[in-house]
């Protein structure tokens, strides 16, 4: 373990650094201050998006991205805005025939997610976005060591470092981990559920980022994260995971 540890000793500091960011944000807990972080990231993630898309020229788009963040800071339910633009898009599209339809992909992914991200802190507050941490990061870490120890079996074509046993374990890891810190917020059921189905999609979420970037011929979304690449490599999983973990909540509790 500690071989593997020295082998990738760049991503993990990296991922020290972004962990200390992280809990500082959580541990002031201010909701300005949430937003403009999670602003930052979603900017970021927003620009690596257009190039996987390729559609780099149509910087315009940020205007649109930053005024739907804004609209998301005042707005009581903040996913909701994403069907406001996907109508929005859609009578635009109707009315200018020849209007570029990829314009609404970076909106799709990963500005809804982000939405979502930024929904589960409105909704349920900082507690809840600590249990999205440790699903997520514990699905990672927990996948990483165990398929690099026992894995063999390969999970996907899409990412061939993924191995069955990594996944299986990751989800494991994190349904238990995510339970015993969600006690705090729901009941066991609730907490096992909600974590278990967490942990999945964001294995999913990370998958969908590698078609991506397959698709787009690149290795990473990114160079800016030493180890990591790319704010959307780090933050890919993520994705997936926050809608599912906002709905679970809203329809079980």
């Amino acid at each position: 373990m500690f071989s593997l540890i020295k082998e990738n000793s760049n991503r993990f500091l990296t991922g020290i650094v972004l962990l200390v960011v992280v809990l500082a944000v959580a541990f002031i807990d201010n909701y300005f201050l949430t937003w403009l972080f999670l602003g930052v990231v979603f900017m970021f993630a927003f620009y690596e998006a257009l190039k996987l898309f390729n559609m780099l020229n149509h910087n315009n788009l940020f205007f649109w991205a930053i005024l739907l963040w804004i609209v998301a800071y005042f707005y009581p339910n903040p996913d909701d805005l994403f069907f406001i633009v996907a109508i929005v898009f859609a009578s635009f599209l109707a009315y200018h025939k020849e209007y570029d339809r990829r314009n609404f992909l970076p909106f799709l992914y990963p500005a809804s997610s982000f939405l979502f991200i930024f929904s589960l802190y409105h909704d349920f507050g900082m507690e809840a976005l600590i249990w999205l941490l440790i699903v997520v990061a514990s699905t990672d870490i927990g996948a990483f060591f165990v398929g690099k120890l026992v894995g063999k079996r390969k999970f996907s074509s899409i990412s061939p470092n993924k191995t069955v046993e990594g996944v299986i374990g990751g989800v494991v890891i994190a349904t238990i981990l995510g339970s015993y810190y969600a006690l705090i917020l729901v009941d066991t059921p609730y907490a096992l559920v909600i974590s278990f189905f967490t942990s999945i999609a964001s294995i999913f979420g990370d998958l969908f980022e590698s078609y991506l970037k397959r698709r787009a011929g690149v290795k990473d979304s990114g160079k800016i994260l030493p180890g990591h690449g790319g704010v959307l490599d780090r933050v890919d999983s993520y994705l997936f995971a926050a809608p599912v973990m906002v709905i679970l909540l809203r329809g079980l509790l």
